[in-house]
């Protein structure tokens, strides 16, 4: 049941990235995705490695996923606006000498 307030959790925060530039590798949904991941792993990590049952969850499950949720996004921000500042050289092509 943990996971599914993982999920849920960064699926929450994801909603806030509208407020930022489209710069997220992969877009919209890049970001998408990466929100979940993140959350889903910081929240498995800070529960100690376990997927807590139905009956054991409290409020503090979502707290949990919170750091995954955010520093995901934000690394995805980062790396896609670094694609965008240096794009890749073409290969192949050479610009011709000039004389």
């Amino acid at each position: 049941m943990s996971l599914f307030v993982w999920v849920m959790m960064g699926i929450a925060l994801w909603h806030f990235t509208v407020f930022l530039p489209d710069k997220f590798w992969g877009g919209i949904v890049g970001a998408f995705l990466v929100a979940i991941i993140g959350a889903v792993i910081a929240g498995f990590i800070l529960a100690g490695f376990q997927i807590i049952g139905r009956h054991e969850l409290d409020i503090s499950a979502a707290f949990e996923a919170i750091p995954g949720a955010v520093l995901a996004p934000a690394a995805s921000w980062y790396y896609g606006r670094h694609l965008e500042d240096h794009p890749r050289r073409r290969r192949g092509r050479r610009p011709a000498k000039v004389s």
